[in-house]
């Protein structure tokens, strides 16, 4: 009975710590299932860089400041202001104010008017209604944008368009005139 015993507990050790070995196994995290993210999210976390979230089920009304990138998945009601940073308004975001970022990218709805140093970006289930500003706009196909659109520094851009003119013309009039 003894080496019966014996047989038997170590066949179920031998059965049971293979099993036991496997099931970890299984659970490392290569195997885990991945949950899924837009390409947005990835480049953020493959990046290494901080997103500060503002979840679904999370509402904001009053100012919103900040120096992080920062992605909206809830409601938010009144003005954003990250000048040096990324706005991602996540497909759930849903935000009502007037915003001011380095770069905005729209995958949600936003009910205001944007501003971007950098660039807009309306992805194809993003609903602007409101002004857009920036020096280069991305609408994708099946994007609504009902407002003006803005592009170009209008500073700088005015600056340069009144000062351009006459140099070229005048440098090219004198440089002709010197050279023949």
């Amino acid at each position: 009975m003894s080496l019966f015993g014996k047989s038997q507990h170590d066949s179920t050790t031998e059965t049971e710590a293979p099993a036991t070995t496997s099931g970890v196994l299984a659970e490392t995290p290569a195997e885990r299932p991945v949950p899924s993210t837009s390409g947005r999210e990835r480049e953020h976390i493959q990046g290494g860089a901080s997103v500060a979230n503002i979840g679904k089920s999370i509402t904001i009304k009053g100012d919103l400041t900040g120096n992080e990138d920062l992605q909206i998945d809830g409601t938010v009601e009144g003005r954003i202001d990250l000048p040096n940073n990324q706005l991602t308004i996540g497909a759930d975001g849903e935000v009502k104010a007037e915003v001011t970022a380095k770069a905005v990218t729209v995958i949600g709805h936003v009910t205001g008017n944007l501003t971007a140093t950098d660039k807009i970006e309306v992805e194809g289930a993003g609903i602007v209604d409101g002004d857009v500003r920036a020096p280069r706009l991305i609408i994708q196909e099946g994007a609504v944008l009902n407002g003006a659109v803005e592009m170009g520094h209008k500073a700088s851009g005015a600056a340069a368009a009144s000062a351009s003119p006459p140099k070229p013309v005048a440098s090219s009039s004198a440089g002709a005139s010197a050279e023949g």
